[in-house]
């Protein structure tokens, strides 16, 4: 298993992808921090990490919340013994147009989605130095490649500054042999979009060159790479998950 003994926090993790990519993060080895808003959620996925055998703690936390976030990290060291792997998946979308967003959602969006990155960069930073063996692995959107296409001008936004925070912190944690990576992917077939109408998703599908959308298990593998000894020389990158709907 290429990850035993390595500790990964991720956020957002108690559903959806986020719980998908903390069971291949277990799957390849690794002990698991999950994190999450809601308390029943992490323990759930939690006790399914346990039930393959490795450790797994649940931490509610907001990652908007700077002492939260800190108290998460230092929970970590204590209970994994330190932290090798990050991966910030948590994120939220408001949906709405220029005029009819409310300056509160826009606020909330870049809150969870940007600045709750960059909290647990931070928070996470001293101990992935000590491992002299750091992994960040950001998740960002083909909407901050190709601009907002799902009626929420503050996600597109918020998720191209992950990709700008991923390339800067990349530089700024090199020389600790920490490397720092975004993930971007399309629609993934997993929570909400599965109950979209069937033409909704055939348009989306369509604009697709592999026509079809991800699933999540394909996000997820992505994620475990990029956390993988393989991946040691990659860093400052963003890996596209979208089927070839953007492919700069």
């Amino acid at each position: 298993m290429k990850l035993e003994g390595r500790r990964a926090i991720v956020t957002g993790a108690g559903r959806g992808i986020g719980r998908v990519i903390a069971l291949h993060l277990a799957a390849a080895g690794a002990d698991v921090l999950v994190n999450s808003v809601t308390a029943a959620h992490v323990e759930a996925v939690a006790e399914e990490i346990r039930n393959t055998g490795r450790r797994a703690i649940a931490v509610e936390a907001d990652v908007t919340d700077w002492d939260a976030v800190v108290e998460m990290v230092s929970t970590a060291r204590a209970e994994l013994g330190g932290l090798e792997i990050l991966v910030n998946n948590a994120g939220i979308i408001r949906r709405g147009t220029l005029d009819t967003m409310t300056l509160q959602d826009w606020h909330d969006v870049i809150a969870v989605n940007l600045t709750g990155t960059f909290y647990c960069c931070r928070a996470a930073a001293p101990l992935l130095k000590a491992s002299g063996w750091g992994r960040v692995i950001n998740i960002t959107s083909i909407a901050a490649k190709v601009g907002d296409i799902t009626s929420a001008p503050g996600y597109g936004p918020s998720k191209a500054g992950v990709i700008a925070l991923t390339k800067t912190l990349a530089r700024e944690l090199a020389p600790w042999g920490v490397t720092v990576n975004a993930v971007a992917p399309h629609t993934v077939e997993i929570g909400m979009s599965t109950q979209m109408p069937t033409e909704r998703r055939a348009a989306i599908a369509a604009g697709i060159p592999l026509g079809r959308l991800a699933t999540a298990e394909e996000v997820a593998g992505a994620v475990t790479f990029l956390a993988s000894p393989e991946a040691g020389f990659i860093t400052g990158e963003t890996l596209n998950v979208n089927g070839g709907a953007s492919m700069d």
